[in-house]
């Protein structure tokens, strides 16, 4: 009875190998292990699991059908909901949101959920089984901006629903956040990515690469074209900075400029011309999930890796999985640090970083206590790479050149929480642009809310 209050253990790479490579760490579970985690499940009628769910995957009745071993059952339970299930088995924060929710978990340990939907879902890709829909369609034509989570969760969505759907993506490549922001070794591009994108596409969905919505055209000229609505799910990429003397030395990078040159523009692979600075002792300054990819990418590359966090472990808000890895891997926590200036040499290069002890004072508008410089305590770290990973706000682009589309004081789009409604007909919204940088799980709950809002405003125009 012990081992059903236990999850069963999940294989990884071994850290010392991987922190020299940029395969997968997490192996996921294999059919047996995967059935004996699914029989752990008390198969709640009123499964509490689901209502820590974003995009509400009926999750006790795939875990239901994994237990039988009907996998493909499983993957069009979770297929009804989620457009990116092996992408959710891997990145969500399952201990915040589901996993957080399990019954199984007051007692021992909750239920693998997203180790058994990622399970059910590589299953699922090896075997050549895709989502399915009978929806017909309905003549209706719609246009996502971006094709990140929310953009492609909202456009499975509406093809399910029989609509005409076309994706317009700046890039050259599909997946938006999923393919230029989280690492290799994290979500693997060609084989999990790509094939999560090429199943939104089998449900009859287009998507249009290197088109840049507000400078190639503009939403408003989409809605000229035709389209009836417009779904902005364009992320949050312009990225943040301290404003501190020494930001624009040679050596100093955005977590976003660092991560794309690895991720989607292939820098860390020998068989690509892209250039990258390779560090021998990098900083990296944040605490999210960013700032883990940015500090294992460095370390990848051969650096030697600290990074600075203003507040205390227990406030950091990357997920306690990635904290974990990244320990396992040799990075170098600096907490309660913050700094205060990049130290440069004649020819403007870094050469180190200066900081300032910190101490939490009362609680700030987050919620978590304040983090208040010690008067005297700064000191200097010698490193020649610094890396920024504070965040990111939405790119103007988009807000600036569509007419009647107002923005709040952060440039991120005003939306209704309830329909992803814009403040202009027929406009929509969801994800990081309307939130700021967040979660893939929460821009996919987003893209689900404004494929609803979307197909409620065609049947309220024409009656259907």
């Amino acid at each position: 009875m012990a081992d059903m209050m236990k999850k069963v253990p999940v294989r990884e790479q071994d850290p010392k190998v991987r922190a020299a490579n940029f395969d997968e760490v997490c192996l996921g579970y294999n059919e047996e292990e995967a059935v004996r985690e699914a029989e752990r499940c008390l198969g709640c009628k009123n499964a509490s699991c689901i209502k820590g769910c974003p995009v509400d995957i009926r999750i006790n009745d795939f875990i239901a059908e994994v237990k039988k071993k009907d996998y493909e059952k499983a993957y069009q339970i979770i297929s009804e909901s989620s457009s990116l299930p092996a992408v959710c088995g891997r990145v969500c924060p399952q201990e915040r949101q589901c996993e957080g929710q399990c019954v199984r978990g007051k007692k021992g340990e909750a239920i693998s959920i997203g180790k058994l939907e990622r399970f059910v879902a590589d299953w699922a890709r090896e075997n050549g089984i895709l989502p399915k829909t009978e929806a017909k369609p309905n003549g209706h034509k719609i246009a996502i901006v971006g094709s990140g989570p929310a953009g492609l969760t909202c456009a499975g969505d509406l093809a399910r629903m029989g609509y005409d759907v076309t994706i317009y993506e700046a890039l050259h490549k599909a997946g938006g956040v999923l393919t230029y922001g989280i690492p290799e070794f994290r979500l693997p591009k060609e084989e999990v990515v790509a094939k999560e994108v090429a199943n939104v596409e089998s449900l009859g969905v287009k998507i249009r690469t290197d088109v840049i919505i507000g400078r190639t055209e503009s939403v408003d000229e989409l809605l000229e074209e035709g389209y009836e609505a417009v779904f902005i799910g364009s992320g949050a990429g312009l990225p943040m900075f301290m404003g501190i003397p020494g930001e624009n030395a040679n050596g100093v990078f955005s977590a976003n400029e660092y991560l794309t040159r690895n991720n989607l523009m292939k820098a860390f692979r020998d068989d690509y011309d892209t250039p990258v600075y390779k560090a021998k002792k990098a900083v990296v300054v944040g605490g999210g999930n960013v700032a883990m990819d940015a500090a294992r990418t460095a370390l990848r590359l051969g650096a030697d890796v600290h990074l600075v966090y203003r507040r205390s472990e227990a406030e950091l808000p990357a997920r306690a999985e990635e904290v974990h890895h990244a320990k396992e891997e040799g990075i170098q926590f600096d907490l309660l640090t913050n700094p205060v200036e990049i130290l440069t040499d004649e020819n403007d290069c870094v050469r180190g970083i200066r900081c300032i002890r910190m101490e939490l004072g009362e609680p700030d508008a987050s919620g978590r206590r304040r983090p208040v410089p010690i008067e005297g305590s700064e000191f200097e770290m010698e490193c020649d790479a610094v890396i920024m990973a504070l965040g990111t706000s939405p790119n103007p682009l988009i807000s600036s050149t569509t007419v009647g589309l107002d923005v709040n004081r952060r440039k991120c789009i005003i939306a209704d929480e309830a329909t992803g409604a814009t403040t202009k007909e027929g406009v929509y919204a969801g994800g990081d642009a309307v939130t700021g940088a967040a979660t893939v799980i929460l821009a996919m709950g987003a893209g689900k809310t404004g494929a609803a809002g979307i197909d409620a405003f065609i049947r309220e125009k024409y009656g259907e």
